[in-house]
């Protein structure tokens, strides 16, 4: 079976699925448009001090977007899906303050500088465990960092050594459509990381 960085997807008004018969990700969808509330949130956490900001995985641009609406001096996006690092270019296309990396996050690591601001939201990263142990060498004093949290709903079963050295959680109001993965939530925790 493909990896994921192999797939094919396909691209909807409100989402992006696997639909490649050869992937053991075939249907899944990668992301979706009800995620909006938590990319804005996630976003103007990781923007709080202004400054240079890193987005490790771009998807649809939702959270994208959210960053550059706010007050930064550079957004540097990290993504490695073919598919998706084209949509990437095009929608950074005349954005002076934006550098593409078109690979892992995990193979551009020891090229990559130290940010004010980190979001983490990728799709089968093969490297997420090494996520946490390599914040440090990206992080400069204060950095704001979060991460889509996969276990949308619940935060009580999370050994403190899983936790990436989250601090704390903000609820953020959400309504989840047509993905049975997440359930029947109306609330997402946004983990926050400071370092």
């Amino acid at each position: 079976m493909k990896p994921y960085i192999s797939s094919s997807l396909t691209f909807y008004n409100n989402k992006i699925v696997v639909e490649d018969s050869g992937s053991h990700h075939n249907g899944v969808e990668v992301m979706m448009d009800w995620e909006h509330p938590i990319m804005s949130a996630s976003a103007a956490y990781v923007t709080q001090n202004g400054g240079d900001v890193l987005e490790i995985g771009f998807g649809m641009g939702i959270s994208a977007g959210y960053i550059q609406s706010h007050s930064i001096s550079s957004h540097t996006i990290v993504e490695n899906h073919p598919q998706i690092i084209s949509k990437a270019v095009e929608w950074a296309s005349g954005k002076s303050n934006i550098i593409i990396v078109s690979q892992s996050w995990y193979d551009a690591l020891n090229n990559l500088e130290t940010y004010d601001g980190i979001f983490y939201d990728t799709f089968d990263d093969q490297n997420m465990g090494e996520f946490s142990s390599s914040l440090p060498s990206l992080t400069k004093p204060g950095t704001k960092a979060t991460m889509f949290w996969g276990e949308i709903n619940d935060t009580s079963s999370i050994p403190p050594s899983e936790r990436f050295n989250i601090q704390s959680f903000e609820t953020v109001d959400i309504t989840v459509e047509g993905n049975s993965y997440y359930g029947d939530t109306d609330t997402y925790y946004l983990p926050k990381m400071e370092f």
